[in-house]
């Protein structure tokens, strides 16, 4: 297929770029640098032996979008682009509501009118907000979001299903599929070490912080919360390795090109981990110790969240296969070699 990647320079998106080549799909890559670093595409390249074709645009900028269609005749969009922080969206509404709602709707736009109405979708499992079941399924009503960027994917998930009930009920030829992949908490890096995480500033996931600890760039983890209702009192969460959530995004291919309509899969481990769970593994698998605080809770935080994945695997085949302990060795693979992140060069 030839593959549009928004936001494919970033964590997820950079990861999927290798598992997309690997099953030699064609893919350009848009992206406008705000969160992530040309650096991880040369780094691709160096993997893959694929020179990856590349516009720094952002996806708002209709008439930079017009261009990259009308050079490239594109099968599906995979689409990453957008603020991603929860804790920055809560103190920076408009900022998120503008960049990633208001930069879906310039890309959907442009893309059916080039006539490229298939979609995937990078959603999450904030969707849910706090959750009606756990583990949650994809049967899990959409609840009331508990911050901003949960708020924008349950609003985009709107739109993109809009959009392809809008077209059933015109009887279009060629109506819209969408493929909705909720995440749960994607954390490790490529087995080469040469890309991972690489946040701005300070970060505000969990594994990039413990491994900027690990590396000395930090003195401490702050830890959000322990009165949750969990074993210790730690806010509970579906860890998944981003290699195993970027072949989700190669498996979910398969839906879009059966004609799906709307398909929404959860993509997680199915195991639920605290966040000291995940520090007492990084120090057991690395031989690294973790000085940690503990703060109040973040705004915008729920206790418990993990999920089942059955729907995934069942209809696409994919599940994930490594574990917390795979995870924590990859991500300070990569913190090790780049302790200074793509700056390490």
């Amino acid at each position: 297929m030839n593959i549009l990647l928004t936001g494919g320079a970033g964590y997820i998106g950079s990861h999927t770029l290798i598992e997309l080549i690997s099953e030699h799909h064609s893919v350009v890559v848009v992206d406008n640098l705000s969160n992530s670093n040309k650096e991880s595409l040369t780094r691709v390249e160096q993997i893959t032996g694929v020179k990856i074709p590349f516009y720094e645009a952002d996806i708002r900028d209709r008439d930079a979008l017009e261009v990259v269609f009308s050079a490239h005749n594109f099968d599906c969009c995979i689409h990453f682009a957008g603020l991603k922080a929860v804790g920055d969206s809560v103190t920076h509404p408009w900022e998120y509501y503008d960049n990633n709602i208001g930069g879906t709707l310039v890309l959907v736009d442009v893309m059916r009118k080039h006539g490229c109405k298939n979609i995937i979708f990078s959603s999450s499992a904030t969707v849910y907000g706090e959750p009606s079941m756990i583990p949650i399924t994809e049967e899990c009503p959409k609840g009331h979001c508990t911050n901003p960027y949960g708020w924008t994917k349950w609003m985009i998930e709107e739109i993109l299903t809009d959009l392809h009930t809008a077209d059933v009920k015109k009887d279009d030829s060629n109506p819209w599929n969408v493929v909705l992949l909720r995440y749960f908490n994607p954390i490790g890096a490529h087995k080469s070490g040469l890309i991972g995480e690489n946040p701005n500033g300070i970060p505000t996931n969990l594994m990039p912080y413990i491994t900027q600890v690990a590396v000395g760039k930090l003195d401490k983890l702050h830890v959000y919360g322990n009165d949750y209702n969990t074993p210790d009192g730690t806010g509970v969460r579906d860890y998944i390795h981003v290699v195993d959530l970027a072949r989700g995004h190669v498996k979910a291919l398969q839906a879009i090109e059966n004609n799906c309509g709307i398909a929404v899969y959860n993509l997680g481990t199915g195991k639920g981990y605290s966040v000291l769970d995940v520090v007492h593994a990084f120090e057991e698998a690395n031989s690294v110790q973790i000085p940690y605080v503990i703060e109040q809770r973040r705004p915008g935080d729920v206790g418990i969240c993990y999920s089942a994945s059955d729907k995934a695997f069942i209809e696409l085949g994919w599940k994930a296969h490594y574990d917390i302990v795979d995870m924590c060795r990859d991500s300070w693979k990569w913190q090790k070699m780049n302790p200074n992140g793509y700056e390490s060069l």
